[in-house]
């Protein structure tokens, strides 16, 4: 498989449109054409489907692009990995978070890594820990920032902090921010607005509960953050989140949240990398600057 025509592909796909991936490539659409269309010769499928707006992906395009993106990202890294700047941090990392991570980390991240790091480029994605995890196997990230993730051969893990978690509620007038505490049991007598599984946080609720022949009231199932907390605030239902998430949001006097002991319950938050993959130096000196930050902000 050719290596220029794999980076066409890859460009054709995320721009959805051959004429736009020629002008972005500045080569001829004709030749951009041929190099793809020599692809699915090679592959014997149909990578694309074309219509009058452009082009989308077919399913083995799909699978394609998963494969594309991590094998350019690999080939990438193995240029910088031997350039003669050995042990400079250069390059490019591309950093995963969660999305209840990434609003409060993002943007000090971006200036502290701009700071330290001014011959890198950094570029952030969002996606639950369970996606993420498969980026990394792939090659799509560099590292990431992951929740409760089970021990793997293929993942090396850095434990970072434990978050407390709470039971969440609207604020009534006069009420306390923070309340006393409540057990397991009492909040499974809450109905809950949740993420569906496999979110890392629905799984350690399900898992404590069951440990307690018990089970989750479950009456919404959402996967964003602030979606939850304006269903919470309406009074819909209540919700299991770490404190960080309800502080990101900048509306934290309109919640009561509660504790939950009896077990206590918290979530791990972990810096992820491939073990299968060589780690360079900007990996490394990035792992501890996000560690850094996670500490400071979540103090």
């Amino acid at each position: 498989m050719d290596l220029k025509q794999l980076e066409y592909f890859v460009h054709v796909a995320e721009l959805g449109s051959f004429t736009r991936a020629a002008s972005f490539l500045s080569i001829a659409q004709p030749a951009l054409s041929r190099q793809v269309r020599a692809l699915e010769v090679e592959l014997r499928q149909s990578l694309f489907e074309r219509n009058g707006r452009g082009v989308t992906l077919t399913e083995a395009g799909t699978r394609l692009l998963a494969h594309g993106r991590g094998i350019l990202q690999q080939v990438e890294r193995a240029r910088l990995d031997m350039e003669d700047h050995r042990g400079a941090a250069t390059g490019r990392l591309v950093l995963a978070l969660p999305p209840s991570v990434s609003r409060t980390l993002t943007t000090p991240l971006v200036a502290s890594f701009r700071a330290r790091f001014p011959k890198a480029t950094l570029s952030v994605v969002e996606g639950l820990s369970t996606y993420v995890l498969e980026w990394l196997a792939i090659g799509r990230v560099d590292c990431a920032v992951v929740y409760n993730v089970a021990p793997s051969a293929a993942i090396d893990l850095v434990p970072v902090l434990d978050e407390q978690l709470y039971l969440v509620s609207a604020r009534e007038k006069g009420g306390k921010l923070i309340g006393p505490p409540v057990t397991l049991a009492e909040v499974a007598e809450h109905e809950l607005v949740i993420p569906s599984l496999p979110h890392s946080i629905r799984m350690l609720l399900e898992t404590a509960l069951a440990n307690e022949g018990r089970k989750a009231r479950v009456s919404l199932e959402v996967e964003s953050i602030p979606a939850i907390l304006d269903l919470v605030q309406q009074g819909q239902a209540h919700a299991v989140l770490a404190l960080n998430a309800i502080r990101a949001s900048g509306q934290e006097n309109r919640f009561a949240v509660r504790p939950i002991r009896r077990p206590k319950m918290t979530t791990t938050l972990w810096i992820a990398t491939s073990a299968q993959r060589h780690r360079g130096p900007l990996i490394d000196q990035s792992i501890e600057l996000v560690k850094e930050l996670l500490l400071k902000l979540w103090s």
